[in-house]
C-alpha cells in the first residue's frame, strides 16, 4: 500500500500541484486581498478555474489516462467539491479558534492557506484511489469481458 501511495505519480502529482497552488493562489488571495471579496468566494474561485487546469494535466500527464468520459468529469467534480468544503470548513474553525487576537484578515489568510494544504492531500488521495483509479479499472474490466 505504502509503494503504492509513493511512486512516480506522486512526484508527477506534486508538481501539477505546484503549478496549480501558484495558479489558484494568484487567484484566491488576489480575490480577497485585492478585489475584496470574502473568504467562501476567493477559496472557491481558486478552486473552480484550477481544478480545471488540474483535471487536464492530471489526466492526462500524472494518472495517464487517455479515457474521456461524462462519469470522469463528474467524479473529478465531486471530488473537487468534497475535499474544498471538508478542508476549508476544517481550516477556518481550526484557525480562527487557534489565532483568536489576530484579526479576520490575517485569520482568513491563515486558514486559506491552511485549507490549501488539507484540500491537496484529500484531493491527492481521491483523484488516485477514486478519480482515475477507478475509470482504470472499469476499462480493464470492460476490456477483459471483451476478449
Amino acid at each position: 500500500m505504502i509503494k503504492k501511495l509513493f511512486d512516480i505519480s506522486m512526484l508527477k502529482f506534486a508538481m501539477v500541484g505546484f503549478i496549480n497552488v501558484a495558479f489558484g493562489s494568484l487567484i484566491m488571495f488576489g480575490l480577497y486581498n485585492l478585489a475584496g471579496f470574502d473568504y467562501w468566494i476567493s477559496s472557491a474561485s481558486n478552486y473552480f478555474f484550477a481544478s480545471i487546469l488540474s483535471f487536464f494535466l492530471n489526466k492526462y500527464w500524472t494518472f495517464q489516462t487517455k479515457e474521456y468520459s461524462l462519469y470522469m468529469i463528474i467524479t473529478f467534480a465531486l471530488n473537487i467539491l468534497i475535499c474544498y468544503l471538508i478542508a476549508y470548513s476544517i481550516a477556518k474553525p481550526l484557525i480562527y479558534f487557534l489565532l483568536d487576537i489576530y484579526s479576520q484578515t490575517v485569520r482568513d489568510n491563515i486558514s486559506m492557506g491552511v485549507g490549501m494544504c488539507i484540500f491537496t492531500a484529500l484531493n491527492y488521495l481521491g483523484q488516485r484511489f477514486v478519480v482515475f483509479d477507478r475509470i482504470k479499472r472499469i476499462n480493464n474490466v470492460q476490456n477483459s469481458t471483451a476478449q
